[in-house]
């Protein structure tokens, strides 16, 4: 008996508002338009808190401050790099309609001196995703990719994702065989990530973690042969419906890098084939 129940509380799968992300994600109201969080550092990509953790965190604190549920278009620009730790997120309501809601979001943290950091700011307009037209007209496809048992994780590989860490344990991550040339020291030089994508907790995505999607396979850049942390400058996400429950397929591009810097534009598929999430960054490549 005690082993059953111990086996089925391994297999046991995390629902919405009761996993792991939305307790990382969780806000507490300290006075109006005023957050207080604390930043996971199971969600750290070498030593900086992912942005698109960041982001989804933001959303949260704005679903709290405004009077429309789902993110709509959120747009970040991530000023200095977060670490884990306690933060502050203050809220600013722009404007509120019938059918759309805007307000700012900034978090803040902690330097050794005391005295407060703007780590990431965020302009969104939020609405009731349920509530829009079904209509749809569309050119997008789903991308080609071989089955999910067919592609490969963390852990299939000869060498492990560079500077690889805390976040991949927290992700189902199954990657695109073509697009995992870098692992081996073969990059393809497309500029191309495709892959398989859920939370390892088997947490089912809504459109707050949907945030995280856009921004949490391995960058573009690695296949340009390019390793070492990218990171984002700017980010802005459009969600365009609530996903249905499954895996999610997600595909990154870039076309353009010039400068030091490189776009990356996402796309996120749910199982039913819908178009759930799109997104551009602008984010500074790493050195070849």
């Amino acid at each position: 008996m005690a082993q059953a129940a111990t086996q089925a509380a391994e297999t046991a799968q995390a629902t919405i508002g009761d996993s792991e992300f939305d307790r990382d994600t969780a806000v507490t109201l300290r006075e109006e338009g005023v957050y207080d969080a604390e930043l996971s550092a199971g969600w750290t990509i070498i030593r900086a808190v992912n942005g698109g953790y960041l982001l989804a965190l933001l959303g949260r604190a704005l679903g709290e401050a405004l009077p429309h549920p789902d993110p709509l278009s959120v747009s970040a620009h991530y000023l200095t790099a977060s670490v884990p730790g306690p933060a502050v997120i203050r809220t600013q309501v722009v404007r509120t309609g019938r059918t759309l809601s805007t307000g700012e979001a900034s978090l803040f943290q902690y330097a050794d001196d005391g005295t407060e950091v703007e780590r990431i700011r965020v302009l969104a307009t939020y609405c009731d995703l349920g509530a829009l037209s079904d209509e749809i007209r569309t050119t997008a496809t789903v991308p080609a990719m071989p089955p999910r048992e067919h592609c490969l994780g963390p852990s299939d590989g000869p060498a492990p994702i560079p500077g690889s860490s805390a976040i991949t344990e927290r992700l189902d991550i199954k990657l695109d065989p073509a697009t995992i040339g870098w692992a081996v020291g073969q990059p393809s030089g497309r500029g191309e990530m495709r892959g398989w994508f859920g939370l390892a907790d088997g947490r089912d995505a809504d459109p707050l973690s949907l945030l995280l999607t856009v921004d949490a396979l391995p960058p573009t850049s690695f296949e340009l042969g390019l390793k070492g942390w990218t990171p984002t400058v700017e980010l802005t996400a459009h969600i365009r419906c609530r996903p249905a429950p499954g895996p999610l397929r997600v595909s990154i591009t870039t076309r353009n890098l010039a400068g030091g810097f490189l776009e990356e534009d996402a796309d996120v598929w749910d199982s039913a084939d819908r178009l759930v999430a799109q997104s551009r960054q602008l984010a500074k490549a790493p050195r070849g």
